[in-house]
């Protein structure tokens, strides 16, 4: 179990924290309720999607089917690279942050799998993803000289959201600004390897 531990217990916590909130929303909010946490560009908003990640969606029944199915296969190949990782003993953050994109998407599949039989609305795999954090951060419109969307309103951050999507996101920025330090050990065992092709 050497180098699963901590990985383990980031997937544990996060998948608590998000069942958690997501459990609570559910069962003591009404669908579109909301109230503000700090001002007004920190609210709980309480929504519900048939998609992925920040409202996007798949249309029909066979779409969300689709779907769920899908992330059933990623969630597979992402906890077999996971694994992968951890057996090669590759960077430490790199790992942390696979284990965060892991434990969100495993979040947003209990929820497609599960809820709609838990809660009796929908069968197996039609469940749909509780959202509830919404930060509109900035608010206004569009100027009437802009070439695009004059006089439109204007939102940032529009999408509601939850804490499997924000470890997702997390993770996968996180990896995206430090590729260079995780990836340099294995840029080095290339380069050696060339070397040593050369010389032969």
């Amino acid at each position: 179990m050497k180098g699963y531990t901590k990985p383990l217990i980031l997937i544990i916590l996060v998948l608590i924290a998000d069942q958690a909130s997501k459990t609570w929303v559910k069962t003591n909010m009404s669908l579109q309720q909301e109230f503000k946490i700090i001002g007004d560009w920190f609210i709980i908003h309480f929504t519900e999607n048939n998609g992925m990640a920040f409202g996007l969606e798949f249309g029909g029944e066979f779409g969300k089917l689709a779907l769920s199915l899908f992330r059933v296969f990623a969630v597979a190949g992402i906890g077999y690279g996971l694994h992968h990782l951890i057996k090669h003993k590759y960077h430490r953050g790199l790992i942390l942050n696979v284990a965060l994109i892991f434990a969100g998407a495993v979040g947003n599949i209990i929820d497609s799998v599960f809820y709609g039989k838990i809660y009796g609305y929908a069968g197996w795999l039609h469940g749909q993803v509780v959202d509830m954090l919404y930060f509109p951060i900035i608010k206004g419109h569009f100027p009437s000289w802009s070439p695009f969307w004059a006089n439109e309103p204007f939102e940032f951050f529009r999408p509601v959201f939850n804490l499997a999507d924000a470890a997702i996101s997390v993770g996968v920025i996180a990896i995206l600004i430090f590729q260079k330090s995780y990836f340099k050990e294995e840029v080095k065992d290339e380069i050696g390897i060339n070397n040593e092709t050369v010389e032969d």
